[in-house]
């Protein structure tokens, strides 16, 4: 059978049904059909929550301890956010918190890595400096923002800072259990073929421990989006934090909205750009998922 007829439309119809020919065909229309699928069920429940939203706030529900009689419709926040699109502040709030995440997230990214590597694999290196680590990790990024204020010279490096320290515990933590997966088979196997320590790390402890790396960045991400929000709402003038807290000052309930949704976009692309590079960087773990 030629490859245009096995690639035509019917082809899986053409096969015989009990032939290895006929289920590879199958598996690959079901392949296509998914990823529709998915985004179908993904809109519908971005639609179902809007519909939610729309209810409970043009009938203004008190249900309680939650009202949305203040709360904004999805119309209103939509005028709103398309206003702030024709305004020439977005281009300077967006590029502002962008900048900050990057560098924070970056710098977390390595700091995490070589120390979740070293904590991962050398005992001596744990006993050393996880508990420090340890007593740092719970330290939300609010109480970090004075120190951060006497220790940098420019609010800018105090909030990329608050950003690192934001990203780099989920790195470091998820990198320190990779690592102490790898698997011991392996690493004698390796070290039998006469394969130094430096060969071992990166031909065998690196790639055990990507996928939960990628795991710990995209979560990295999203908690630096977090904690940059927080030091921009206190000590930044442009950034998405800092137009929040701006809007709710001015009681603009609309544009508060808008920030967090803008948040919300910007913190969901950086995390699905974070591991659609951790796809790249691991081809062998591609498959199909249901």
């Amino acid at each position: 059978m030629s490859t245009a007829a096995l690639d035509a439309p019917g082809a899986a119809l053409a096969a015989p049904p009990g032939s290895a020919e006929g289920r590879r065909l199958g598996r690959a229309a079901g392949r296509s059909a998914l990823p529709l699928r998915r985004l179908a069920t993904r809109a519908g429940a971005l639609g179902l929550g809007l519909l939610a939203w729309h209810l409970a706030a043009s009938h203004r529900l008190d249900l309680g301890p939650v009202t949305f009689r203040n709360v904004p419709a999805p119309a209103e926040v939509a005028r709103a956010a398309w206003s702030l699109a024709q305004s020439p502040k977005l281009g300077a709030h967006v590029g502002a918190s962008l900048a900050r995440v990057l560098g924070g997230f970056l710098a977390a990214l390595v700091a995490g890595i070589g120390l979740g590597l070293a904590i991962g694999r050398s005992r001596l290196a744990g006993d050393l400096l996880l508990p420090p680590l340890e007593v740092l990790r719970p330290i939300p990024a609010v109480a970090w923002i004075p120190l951060a204020i006497l220790m940098f010279p420019s609010s800018e490096a105090s909030m990329v800072f608050i950003t690192f320290t934001g990203a780099l515990f989920p790195i470091l933590l998820n990198t320190v259990h990779g690592a102490e997966a790898a698997s011991p088979r392996l690493v004698a196997s390796a070290r039998s073929l006469g394969a130094g320590r430096a060969a071992i790390l990166r031909e065998v402890v690196v790639p055990a421990a990507l996928p939960s790396m990628v795991t710990g960045a995209a979560i990295g991400m999203g908690t630096a989006w977090f904690c940059l929000v927080t030091a921009e709402m206190i000590s930044g003038q442009y950034g998405i934090g800092y137009f929040t807290w701006e809007s709710y000052t001015l009681q603009n309930y609309d544009d508060i909205v808008v920030g967090m949704l803008l948040i919300g976009l910007l913190g969901m692309g950086s995390s699905v750009a974070v591991r659609a590079l951790g796809r790249l960087a691991m081809p062998w773990t591609r498959g199909g998922r249901a």
